[in-house]
């Protein structure tokens, strides 16, 4: 949808209710999400099959297993601060559909390559595309929904995070074990086309340059986005330094990117190791281990709904963070205590769950602290360093298990102890009224 051109829409008269087109958007948000994750998420259930650690000559090498989505990581982090700008100039619909270009191009590289070195490069493309990405989700959130209703909007598309890690883990498992590796690449480079296809012709930057929406609904929006008063006019000349100073300076939104690096780390560090834990220290079998390693992504969607419209309805956020970081610490805790080893797969999974409550919670704070024109460089630069330094945690777990001898427990202990500290930035923020 070309957005060049002014628009012009139908007078409120001439509809009975208002359009849904945010719903749309957020529709699409939830998908582009969803094909992100499913992306990403196949490299957890290969560093589990010995065919594919045999082809990249790291069977047995837990470090470099770990370095395999460190890898991804790191430059994901970095791309999201270096390349977050281009959502503010370029607008986050082309910047998507660049990103979304160039992720698919890494997983078509993925399935063709045959040696670990090769194998980290196309992670770090992957790393550069996926990273320019995400924060153009928080870009559409901030222009398309009022501020009461951005706890849910974050809770549709962060959704997606977790319906694509529920919806792959299985699937892989079941490809990998009949087609082998390979063909797993190749399906997510092709699952690109959609999310291209949506937003090039289904969205806008903003809601006056869309052909579909209505007076009624774009009085709505606008009226609504008009009072949150924590946006300030934006300078259509301001440098990326001038639109950064509005957050570099807000303590507060450090310690919400604080918060991020603790959820961030909990979430990789599981969502790398959980299917080699239940399959090596759990002995589960390769097909129960699909099955189960969806779990934590299957209660995380439903903890992200529910934090959502939580915070929407109690017009808080931080107290829902503070549930969060408990629920996980305590939980993963109890898991590798455990002996029973389905009463450990559920319990850690419910601890990675736990983390999906107070995510929305944390990017409806964000998208309060940061005016509009500086929300794309605010959500890269949180998102950046938060998974720049979560992506320490596969190789810090790896490391754990290789000086363990082969043990589990340290590596998930440290991820207890990251969530208290998480827990300790989500009560301050409680405090302060958040």
């Amino acid at each position: 949808m070309s957005t060049d051109n002014a628009i012009s829409h139908p007078a409120a008269g001439d509809a009975a209710k208002p359009t849904r087109q945010r719903i749309v958007l957020a529709a699409i948000l939830l998908v582009t999400i969803f094909v992100a994750y499913f992306d990403r998420s196949n490299m957890a259930v290969l560093v589990a099959n010995d065919g594919f650690l045999s082809d990249m000559g790291i069977k047995g090498q837990p470090i470099k297993i770990g370095l395999l989505m460190t890898a991804f990581l790191l430059t994901y982090g970095i791309s999201n601060v270096v390349l977050s700008p281009l959502g503010d100039y370029l607008g986050a619909r082309k910047a998507m559909v660049i990103s979304i270009f160039l992720w698919g191009i890494s997983m078509a590289m993925g399935g063709l390559v045959g040696s670990f070195t090769a194998m980290i490069f196309t992670r770090i493309v992957l790393g550069i595309g996926e990273g320019m990405h995400y924060p153009m989700q928080s870009i559409f959130v901030k222009k398309w929904f009022p501020p009461h209703e951005r706890g849910r909007a974050n809770s549709v598309w962060l959704t997606g995070q977790s319906l694509a890690s529920a919806a792959a883990m299985p699937f892989f498992a079941w490809l990998v074990f009949h087609m082998g590796w390979r063909p797993s690449f190749f399906i997510c480079a092709v699952l690109g086309i959609i999310p291209i296809y949506l937003l090039w012709f289904h969205t806008t930057d903003s809601p006056r340059e869309h052909k579909k929406i209505n007076a009624l609904e774009l009085a709505y929006i606008e009226e609504g986005v008009a009072k949150d008063i924590q946006s300030g006019p934006d300078d259509p000349n301001a440098t990326v330094w001038e639109n950064a100073k509005v957050f570099i300076y807000n303590y507060r939104y450090w310690l919400v990117v604080f918060y991020n690096i603790c959820h961030s780390t909990i979430f990789w560090g599981l969502a790398s190791w959980i299917p080699s834990y239940l399959k090596t220290a759990r002995g589960f079998s390769w097909e129960q281990m699909g099955w189960i390693a969806s779990l934590p992504f299957v209660l995380s969607v439903v903890a992200k709904v529910a934090g959502g419209w939580a915070t929407d309805r109690a017009g808080r956020n931080a107290p829902f963070c503070i549930v969060a970081m408990l629920g996980s610490a305590l939980s993963i805790y109890f898991g590798v205590a455990a002996v029973n080893n389905n009463a450990a797969a559920v319990l850690i999974s419910f601890g990675m769950g736990m983390t999906g409550i107070g995510i929305p919670a944390a990017w409806a704070m964000t998208q309060r602290l940061v005016p509009g024109k500086a929300i794309s460089t605010a959500s890269g630069t949180l998102n950046g360093i938060a998974t720049g330094i979560g992506a320490l945690s596969p190789t810090i777990i790896g490391f754990c298990i290789a000086l363990s001898g082969g043990s589990y427990a340290g590596g998930l202990f440290f991820l207890v102890g990251t969530a208290v500290l998480g827990l300790a930035v989500a009560t301050t923020l409680t405090l302060q009224k958040y």
